[in-house]
């Protein structure tokens, strides 16, 4: 019997309470399937990432440890989630098309940021890809579901690949925005987000805090679901452009201390 298999072993042997577990946190399995799958073309299975979740979960339970005092719904939430999205991944259901529009607007935002010193407006953004508004705000919304567990950098201290929402607080009162944060990947991630405009950094806390839908969060404010996509697909595109930005520059000082 491997380590892993016997601390499996070790933390559920009885048998009956691990499937009360899994059936306990069945509904979670599907609330994130649904709150991804809101995000993306119609064409993409739901079914298809409930059963992926579930692989995620039955994870979670194999290598969950008891001894760490972490409450197994927190641990499970992070693995189902990660689950979904590596399958999205494995699908590359995003058109090669689309995704070179993505990188387009990401190039825009990083030049205009840098000549403006300051966020670009979505006119300005519009202006520098020689779209309309109304059609670059089209474009934010098709993006929008391309964007979904695209909130992943490399890493500047080890080259892996990072998931920022990893580095999310759990609760509101952490807020506004990540004060106290105790990693340098938060502290850096906390500067990002205070570059961002009023209405995206609301967006995101709603979203990704309050965990609301994005139809949710348009009642909240005032404003209607589209929008909401909109102002999310550019806020993502933002905070990943100057979270790299902010990791190059620590790269040096990283570096530095290592070689002290």
């Amino acid at each position: 019997m491997s380590k892993n298999t016997a601390q499996a072993y070790m933390n559920w042997q009885d048998r009956e309470e691990r499937d009360r577990i899994l059936m306990e946190q069945l509904p979670q399995v599907r609330y994130l399937a649904r709150r991804i799958h809101e995000r993306l073309p119609r064409h993409v299975p739901l079914e298809d990432m409930i059963h992926a979740g579930v692989i995620g979960l039955i994870d979670a339970l194999n290598k969950f440890d008891r001894s760490k005092h972490v409450q197994f719904g927190s641990y499970a939430k992070f693995r189902i989630r990660g689950a979904i999205l590596d399958s999205l991944r494995e699908m590359d259901w995003g058109p090669r098309e689309l995704r070179r529009k993505a990188r387009r607007v990401e190039e825009a935002q990083r030049k205009l940021s840098l000549a403006l010193s300051r966020a670009p407006t979505e006119l300005e953004l519009a202006k520098e890809m020689g779209l309309e508004l109304r059609e670059f705000q089209q474009l934010l919304i098709e993006l929008d579901g391309l964007e979904v567990g695209s909130l992943h950098v490399e890493s500047p201290w080890n080259g892996r690949d990072e998931d920022l929402c990893d580095y999310l607080p759990n609760a509101p009162e952490d807020t506004p925005f990540f004060r106290c944060m105790r990693s340098e990947m938060k502290e850096l991630l906390a500067k990002a987000i205070a570059d961002l405009p009023e209405k995206e950094q609301q967006v995101l806390a709603l979203y990704y805090f309050e965990e609301l839908t994005m139809k949710e969060v348009g009642a909240v404010l005032g404003i209607g679901e589209s929008r909401v996509s909109q102002i999310h697909s550019l806020a993502v595109v933002r905070l990943r452009a100057r979270f790299e930005e902010l990791m190059s520059a620590a790269k040096p000082a990283q570096a530095a201390k290592a070689g002290g």
